[in-house]
């Protein structure tokens, strides 16, 4: 991934995530097969140019929505077991 760009006080300018509200009613949201019986999972949906990522335990709530490129590197970290916990 490349650099982040500077602004003004030389801090760093992080891309943006979009904190919306629930995906539109005709999203296809789906579970990963790996979620665990616990409720501790979250659901994906295509959306026209991008990809939104929902808490499956609170889908009336927003939800986080990546760029198609965002979610490639996202999930490339989550098989390398970046986000393993224990």
């Amino acid at each position: 991934m490349g650099r982040f760009r500077h602004r003004g006080e030389g801090r760093p300018v992080r891309p943006r995530r979009d904190m919306t509200t629930p995906g539109p009613a005709s999203a296809t949201w789906r579970k990963s097969v790996r979620s665990s019986s616990t409720g501790q999972c979250v659901e994906v949906a295509t959306l026209d140019a991008s990809i939104a990522v929902r808490d499956s335990k609170a889908p009336h709530k927003a939800h986080l929505t990546l760029t198609p490129q965002a979610w490639v590197a996202f999930i490339a970290q989550a098989r390398a077991g970046r986000y393993d916990q224990g």
